[in-house]
């Protein structure tokens, strides 16, 4: 199965929770009117597209009905598709322009956030980069350990210290490390601890500081994991950590487990943060780079199409 199609059959809960819904709603109405607006409305805050977002796509969809003086449900829908597709921005490739080049894995834990570093790692090595990994959770039991895992599935090397160590000590280490490899890209893994926002600021800091003192030219990604599963408490935890930590990019993992995944579409219109990577499955090659057209491909696809 190719990835697109990992895609479509990934998005399954989501298209029946919202294109489905909204689909039956088109077939249900004979005219465009209020009621007809307020149940798409409906169904995109259900969908976890969230209200704030939901109220611009509304407005904006009636100023376009009114100005293409569409007057069939089956026309709204397809104007509706065209604006939440607007909605996924542009793709947004990493930056990974320097040798090497860093990125800062953040998320609380239990997003997914040490198999994603696995996976990424994979995919990079499977792009031509040689990957090396910093194992800088010192403070989850066993963090580095699940890490060393993953690496041996991609086939890279890791730096990691002792449990409770200084995660900055680790990064500097993996910098002195990549550097002497001449490894392409590190990337470092963080721990997933957000008791209050300062001691979030205060270890990111460390490490920023560490990095651009050894790496002062290096390109730098700091990627946000979130569990697509929690639906609009994704969007409300990566305001807490925009606030703390200049996130540069999101990764969405477990879009094939949920119903919730309306919210992708509200994540770059919320955060102005674009989505880089996407998880669709356990497999170490379910990762790869967003595409918003084969996101939008796949969420309207019809059925005939599936």
């Amino acid at each position: 199965m190719g990835f697109f199609d990992k895609i479509t059959a990934g998005l399954k809960k989501t298209r029946d929770s919202l294109m489905g819904r909204l689909e039956d709603i088109a077939a249900g109405f004979t005219r465009v009117d209020e009621d007809f607006f307020d149940e798409l409305e409906e169904t995109l805050i259900l969908a976890d597209v969230g209200v704030p977002v939901t109220e611009r796509v509304m407005e904006e969809l009636r100023n376009r009905v009114k100005h293409a003086g569409a007057t069939e449900p089956s026309a709204v829908l397809e104007i509706l598709k065209e604006i939440l597709t607007g909605l996924l921005g542009e793709e947004s490739a990493l930056d990974l322009s320097t040798r090497p080049s860093l990125v800062l894995v953040i998320g609380v834990n239990g997003v997914g956030k040490t198999t994603t570093i696995g996976k990424m790692a994979h995919y990079l090595t499977g792009e031509g980069k040689t990957v090396l990994l910093a194992a800088a959770d010192t403070f989850r039991a066993a963090a580095a350990d699940q890490l060393a895992i993953w690496a041996d599935r991609a086939g890279v090397g890791m730096i990691r210290h002792e449990e409770g160590s200084d995660p900055a000590s680790v990064v500097y280490d993996a910098i002195a490390a990549g550097r002497s490899r001449g490894v392409d890209v590190i990337i470092c893994d963080t721990a997933g601890r957000l008791h209050n926002k300062k001691n979030l600021m205060d270890e990111l800091s460390k490490i920023t500081r560490v990095i651009a003192r050894e790496l002062p030219e290096a390109a730098v990604e700091v990627l946000l994991v979130l569990d697509a599963t929690t639906g609009q408490n994704a969007i409300s935890q990566a305001k807490s950590f925009q606030q703390a930590a200049g996130i540069t990019g999101i990764v969405l993992t477990k879009l094939d487990g949920t119903a919730k995944g309306g919210a992708v579409l509200a994540i770059r219109e919320e955060l102005g943060v674009p989505i880089k990577f996407i998880g669709v499955g356990e497999g170490i090659d379910d990762l790869r780079p967003f595409v918003p057209q084969e996101f939008a491909a796949a969420l309207f696809a019809k059925e005939e199409d599936r």
